[in-house]
C-alpha cells in the first residue's frame, strides 16, 4: 500500500487543519492504549507542541482506502533542546509520540519517520538524538543505545527511621505546586546546567508539575503536592513534587536537590511526616546517599532498574568532544552505523580531561556499533563490561586503554521523561 506521509503544522486553523491534528493526538493515545482525549486534552496538547515548535508527522491511509480520514496509521514527533554532555550543553533531537497502528506494523512506517527525521537532524547540525523508549528491543536497529538507567528505590519510614547524625541547616515548607512552579523551573534550570546526563525539560511539565492539568487522567491533579528545601541564608536548594497514596505512603514524582544537605533535608522531611510508612520514587539519583546517612540502611531498597535515556550519535566528532575524559591517551574508534551518520574511524586524543576528534584512515584500535556508542556515551556502563558482553572489540591492552580514558568516576543522571 502506497501511505501518504505529511508533516502537520500545528498553528494552521483551518477545519482539515484542526481535524487531522485531533486525529493525530486521538492516534497517539490509541497507540499508548490511553482514553480518548476532550478538547481541553487537545488545547493543551497544540498549545505545547508550538511552545516547542514540535515537528508533528505521520502515515495516513490514502483517500478512498477503507479507514481512511483524518487518523493517521503511524504517528511520530520530534523537538530540539539540549543534553547536558558533561563540558557543555550539546543541542539534542528528542523524539516522541512514537505509534503504529497494531493492522499496520511491519509495513516500514517507523523506519521511514524516524531516519528522515535522523536526516533532518543532521542536515540541521543537530548532533545527537534522544528518545526514552517503552520497549528495550526496537530502537537498536536505528544506533539507539542505553545511556542512563531508571533507578526505583522503596523506602521505609515507619517508626524507627532516623538519620545518623544529620540536622539540617535549613527547613522545608510545603508550597502549592502552582506558587512553587517558579522556584521548581530555576531549580530544575540549575540543576540541569550542573548534572552530566540531564535533558533540558519540554513544555508540558510546567502543566505536570503545577497539577494544573494531568495527562494521564485528563483534568487538574487536586493529589498533588509540593514542598520546597531553603538552606541556612533561606535560598530555595531544593524541591520535591509528590503525592499521598494508599497504606499511609507517599509516591515522590520529582525531586532536585543542589546540595547535599537539601537531598536529606527533604528525605527527613518525608521520612518523619505523620503516618507515613513508605517513600517511593522511581528516578533515584545514583549518587543519593540516603541508605549510608540512616541508621538503617536496609530501610532502602532497590525494586526496580530499567533503561531510561537513549542516545544516538549523529555527528562522533562534535558529541565526543562535548564530554569530559578521564585520563589523556590516543586511540582509533571504528564506528559501525547501518544509517552512515556515525559511520568511519576517528582517532581521539585526550588531554586533561578534553578530547580532540578527527576522521582518519589509520588501522582501528576498537571497534563498536553506533548502538553501543550511546551506551558508552555517558559512562552509565562502563567500557570492559560492554566488552565482557561481546559488544566491543578489539585487543585487550587498546579497549583498556579506551576504558581508562572513557570512564568516568561520577554517574550521568536524567528525570526527563518525554
Amino acid at each position: 500500500m502506497d501511505y501518504d506521509f505529511a508533516h502537520l503544522d500545528f498553528s494552521d486553523e483551518s477545519d482539515d487543519a484542526v481535524a487531522r491534528r485531533k486525529g493525530w493526538i486521538e492516534a497517539v493515545l490509541r497507540g499508548f492504549r490511553d482514553g480518548r482525549p476532550d478538547d481541553e486534552m487537545v488545547e493543551r496538547w497544540v498549545r505545547h507542541y508550538r511552545a516547542d515548535e514540535v515537528d508533528v508527522s505521520g502515515a495516513w491511509l490514502p483517500e478512498g482506502e477503507f479507514g481512511a480520514g483524518p487518523w493517521p496509521v503511524a504517528t511520530y514527533a520530534s523537538l530540539d533542546k539540549t543534553l547536558n554532555a558533561g563540558r557543555e550543553l550539546l543541542p539534542l533531537r528528542m523524539i516522541t509520540d512514537v505509534t503504529t497502528s497494531a493492522s499496520h506494523r511491519r509495513q516500514g512506517l517507523l523506519r521511514r519517520l524516524i531516519e528522515d527525521d535522523l536526516t533532518d537532524a543532521v542536515a540541521q547540525g543537530v548532533p545527537m538524538a534522544a528518545l526514552t523508549a517503552s520497549e528495550a528491543t526496537i530502537y537498536g536497529r536505528w544506533g539507539f543505545g542505553p545511556a542512563t538507567f531508571r533507578v526505583g528505590v522503596e523506602i521505609d519510614t515507619s517508626p524507627g527511621f532516623a538519620m545518623r547524625s544529620f540536622t539540617d541547616p535549613g527547613r522545608v515548607e510545603l508550597v502549592e505546586p502552582a506558587d512553587a512552579w517558579p522556584h521548581v523551573k530555576a531549580l530544575f534550570d540549575t540543576f540541569h546546567a550542573r548534572q552530566r546526563g540531564s535533558v533540558e525539560w519540554p513544555s508540558p511539565y510546567e502543566d505536570i508539575h503545577t497539577g494544573s492539568y494531568d495527562f494521564d487522567e485528563g483534568g487538574p491533579n487536586k493529589k498533588i503536592r509540593a514542598a520546597v528545601h531553603l538552606d541556612a541564608a533561606g535560598r530555595p536548594d531544593g524541591f520535591v513534587i509528590f503525592t499521598h497514596g494508599e497504606d499511609y505512603s507517599i509516591k515522590v514524582a520529582e525531586t532536585v536537590a543542589l546540595t547535599t544537605d537539601a537531598r536529606l533535608g527533604m528525605w527527613s522531611f518525608l521520612g518523619q511526616m505523620d503516618r507515613i510508612k513508605k517513600v517511593t520514587i522511581n528516578l533515584f539519583h545514583p549518587e543519593d546517599p540516603l541508605a549510608w546517612a540512616l541508621t538503617d540502611m536496609n530501610r532502602v531498597k532497590t525494586t526496580e532498574v530499567e533503561e531510561f535515556l537513549w542516545l544516538r550519535l549523529l555527528d562522533v566528532p562534535r558529541c565526543l568532544t562535548a564530554r569530559p575524559w578521564a585520563a589523556d591517551g590516543v586511540v582509533v574508534l571504528e564506528v559501525d552505523d547501518p544509517q552512515g551518520h556515525a559511520a568511519g574511524r576517528f582517532e581521539i586524543t585526550t588531554s586533561g580531561g578534553v578530547a580532540t576528534v578527527g576522521a582518519t584512515d589509520r588501522p582501528s584500535d576498537v571497534q563498536v556499533t553506533a548502538e553501543t556508542l550511546g551506551s558508552l556515551y555517558l559512562s552509565d556502563v562502563r567500557v570492559r563490561h560492554l566488552q565482557r558482553a561481546g559488544r566491543i572489540g578489539g585487543e585487550d591492552d587498546a579497549v583498556g586503554r579506551l576504558a581508562a580514558m572513557a570512564d568516568l568516576s561520577d554517574a550521568p543522571y536524567s528525570l526527563t521523561g518525554f
